[in-house]
């Protein structure tokens, strides 16, 4: 038997911080692309642009219901290393097999593309470089690591993302569940 809980379901969320609060940090060889350093500055610099990416998996999240955390980090990894590669100037792209992965990872893509427009517009916002890109991704796929807890319809990274970066109320508005004849 499979219970659909909401997002804002009181058992659901103790259940997530009770495993939050009892996680083990990742170890060395569990954190993606270790050999990455991402700066606490930078992260700072660029965080406008982690809440937008967080914005965007959760509006996908809204609109397709099966995303669950494993489809989520295998769409973020596709495309950091889409943009790991863009980052040596070699044009490889290689979204994931499952439809839902990569949805959200063409969904994520087109935002960034946007994002980079828009960014380039602005005054007083550094371009978004590649290389930027790929360091926010990787940055991302570590969040999603760390706050998963490693089952196979785990959404405790995509409750995380709701609880650090909410969306605003007119975005959040979720249909009743309830069926009256």
């Amino acid at each position: 038997m499979k219970i659909d809980c909401p997002a804002d379901c009181p058992h659901l969320i103790a259940a997530h911080r009770y495993e939050a609060e009892h996680r083990k940090p990742l170890s060395t060889e569990e954190i993606p692309y270790r050999d990455v350093q991402v700066r606490h500055d930078f992260l700072y610099e660029r965080w406008p642009v982690i809440t937008e990416l967080a914005a965007a998996i959760q509006r996908f999240q809204r609109e397709n219901r099966d995303l669950n955390d494993s489809a989520a980090s295998s769409a973020i990894e596709a495309l950091a290393e889409t943009y790991r590669t863009l980052g040596t100037g070699i044009y490889y792209e290689r979204p994931p097999d499952a439809p839902l992965p990569r949805s959200l990872y063409g969904q994520m893509a087109q935002h960034l593309q946007e994002l980079r427009k828009s960014a380039g517009a602005r005054t007083g916002l550094p371009a978004l470089r590649d290389s930027d890109v790929y360091q926010l991704l990787v940055f991302l796929l570590r969040i999603a690591k760390q706050e998963s807890n490693g089952r196979p319809r785990s959404r405790a990274f995509l409750g995380f993302l709701r609880e650090r970066f909410p969306l605003p109320a007119e975005e959040t508005k979720e249909p009743s569940r309830i069926i009256i004849p």
